[in-house]
């Protein structure tokens, strides 16, 4: 098993731009964590930082207890944002110079790419030039270039962009069987629904720093539940003074904010039966989506 793929306060500056500020996270092995952001946040320059294709001002990437090196970074697995595979070289040759350039022997690599072509459905396309595919097999041959020499960390920049349902399905699949393999997963996108399904931990980024990092439902409590109360007369403003109520948006259905470690829910039904029928109660928990939002625009 790898060890804790550790990033340790990095700084990164072009010119007048701070790209990074103290950017501090880890990923434990056989974990999925999302590192997600805006555009511009900085979660593209900390990966090619960690893969060594830039150079942080300061901090430090390390893989267990050691820093990470050339030997290091060849046991990563590393899909960039800006596609890097060559349109006029056929899948299969390219997936086996690739394979061959980690080490493997020719009919290890050519084993490796029929495994991966295989399992990410595009096998059919194995003697067609990359160019010729859709972008989204495109996207499916990027990720077998990904895995191609079996990885012990997987570093993965925008790697749903672009792909249909069922190839969402299919890579969301082989993540996962790669953390229960005890590889640490760490991915970026934009589809937050995505992460919140796959992710173990979640790593919110914003002008650089990150701003929020925990567990995906942590993360959602944080900001507290929401009660929606509908029935109560609305000039009556009776859930004010309840233990653990912080906001309270009284209409025809009362939204109150509630720090679940305080609230009793029971106590707040009871309140609001004091002044009048109750027609609906019910509990919601933010999705990282409003989260999301909140974090990014603090």
């Amino acid at each position: 098993m790898t060890g804790i793929l550790a990033v340790d306060g990095l700084h990164k500056r072009f010119g007048d731009v701070i790209a990074l500020r103290d950017m501090t996270f880890d990923v434990r092995p056989g974990e999925i964590f999302g590192f997600v952001g805006s555009n511009g946040a900085g979660k593209s320059t900390t990966m090619r930082i960690i893969l060594g294709v830039l150079a942080a001002d300061s901090g430090e990437v390390r893989l267990g207890d050691k820093p990470i090196d050339l030997v290091t970074r060849r046991k990563i697995g590393y899909m960039p944002e800006e596609r890097g595979l060559y349109p006029k070289m056929k899948v299969g040759e390219q997936l086996q110079f690739l394979a061959r350039l980690h080490g493997l022997s020719a009919a290890g690599a050519l084993a490796s790419a029929r495994h991966w072509t295989d399992r990410l459905g595009v096998a059919a396309r194995f003697d067609d030039n990359v160019g010729d595919l859709s972008l989204g097999n495109q996207q499916r041959v990027q990720l077998a270039a990904a895995l191609i020499h079996d990885p012990t960390v997987l570093v993965l920049d925008e790697p749903f962009s672009g792909l249909d349902p069922v190839a969402v399905d299919v890579m969301s699949e082989v993540l996962q069987e790669k953390a229960g393999e005890g590889i640490p997963v760490v991915f970026s996108s934009h589809q937050l629904d995505l992460v919140q399904r796959l992710c173990d931990r979640v790593g919110i980024v914003a002008r650089g720093e990150m701003r929020a990092i925990g567990a995906v439902d942590d993360l959602r409590a944080r900001g507290g539940v929401t009660l929606e109360v509908t029935g109560p007369p609305t000039d009556r403003r009776w859930a004010d003074g309840l233990p653990g109520v912080l906001t309270a948006d009284y209409g025809p259905t009362t939204a109150l904010r509630v720090d679940p470690a305080v609230v009793d829910d029971q106590q707040v039904l009871a309140a609001a039966l004091t002044v009048g029928p109750i027609h609906r109660f019910t509990t919601s928990t933010p999705s990282l989506t409003d989260l999301f939002r909140e974090v990014v625009t603090a």
